[in-house]
């Protein structure tokens, strides 16, 4: 991007879905990446992608819930790549089973990955952050950080768990004065190849609630959000905001409506192969690379018109403010009239 300053910043979970074509649209401005995820062929896809687009890849083997680990990738990306300006918590995982079902250390490894990781990245990021007094962290979110569905005890619990750390952070930074800046993009479903990675008791394969959104999507929410973060949160996709407006509304109602259809809404007609075991403990991309995308393409939306209102919110502000101020003034004159 001309005239543009390139950006250190590190993405963890780069190798696939979100992470990846966030990656690969921030390659594009030619920014320094530091590619944090598990496998080793996804990742040396993704910096492949991110060079040849005219970016900087510095891809690093980590597993997000090891404190250490992350520690050691921060330093390295300092060292080699300059000082952070932003980093990016996107790494998760999950078990698609009724509670009951997830053993304890499977609902702890979850916790440990899709909480913790969000945690202890925050950290590190801070750590470096705080002494320039300057820096963006961007906490992938999404609609199930305030809505918890069925099937996802252990992945809603987490995305809860971030938002409440966050806006606890957030408040901390400001009573700091603090020009480091933490904000939130909360997203709808997504078409990645989480649905065929992630551990599942179900007896069909696992699929996002409709409407589905390509992953791109998400990476121009996640750029936008990183370029503009004195926004405390970002809402990608109408679902996300109807989700959220209706949990705040009537949440007994939607409670009972997700009961009746939460189960069929998360599986596709086909059964499910009970030889897959997930990515829980290991990286399904560590041999061969899956991209960005799932298997819904033609299913999947491209864009939403309701990003563009959640990134414009104040001028959709004025816009209405200006509409009422008119309404009034024509009904003004129509009584004088």
């Amino acid at each position: 991007m001309p005239g543009r300053t390139p950006r250190t910043v590190v993405i963890t979970g780069a190798s696939g879905g979100i992470g990846r074509a966030t990656a690969r649209r921030l390659a594009d401005r030619g920014d320094r990446l530091v590619l944090l995820a598990r496998g080793a062929a996804g990742l040396a896809a993704v910096a492949d992608e991110v060079t040849r687009a005219g970016g900087t890849a510095l891809p690093i083997q980590v597993d997000v819930a090891d404190r250490d680990e992350l520690e050691a990738a921060a330093a390295r990306a300092e060292d080699e790549l300059g000082p952070i300006d932003v980093w990016i918590n996107n790494a998760f995982t999950s078990v698609f089973a009724p509670f009951t079902r997830v053993d304890p250390a499977e609902f702890r490894r979850v916790t440990e990955v899709s909480y913790l990781g969000y945690a202890y990245g925050t950290r590190a990021a801070l750590d470096r952050m705080l002494p320039r007094d300057r820096g963006t962290i961007v906490q992938v979110g999404s609609a199930l950080a305030y809505r918890g569905i069925p099937l996802q005890s252990a992945y809603c619990g987490a995305k809860h768990a971030i938002q409440g750390f966050t806006e606890a952070l957030r408040c901390e930074l400001l009573h700091e004065h603090s020009r480091v800046r933490v904000t939130m993009v909360q997203l709808p479903a997504v078409n990645t190849p989480q649905f065929g990675w992630v551990r599942s008791r179900l007896p069909r394969h696992a699929q996002p609630v409709p409407p589905i959104f390509q992953p791109e999507v998400a990476a121009r929410a996640i750029e936008y959000a990183a370029d503009h973060p004195r926004r405390r949160e970002y809402w990608a996709g109408g679902s996300t905001v109807a989700t959220l407006l209706a949990n705040a509304v009537v949440p007994g109602l939607l409670d009972r409506y997700l009961a009746h259809t939460g189960y069929d809404s998360q599986q596709t007609d086909q059964p499910r192969d009970p030889r897959d075991p997930g990515n829980l403990w290991k990286p399904l991309d560590a041999e061969v690379d899956h991209g960005a995308h799932g298997g819904f393409d033609e299913r999947a939306h491209r864009r939403t018109p309701q990003l563009w209102a959640s990134q414009h919110h104040g001028l959709l502000a004025l816009g209405a403010l200006a509409l009422a101020g008119a309404a009034a003034a024509a009904g003004h004159t129509l009584r004088r009239g």
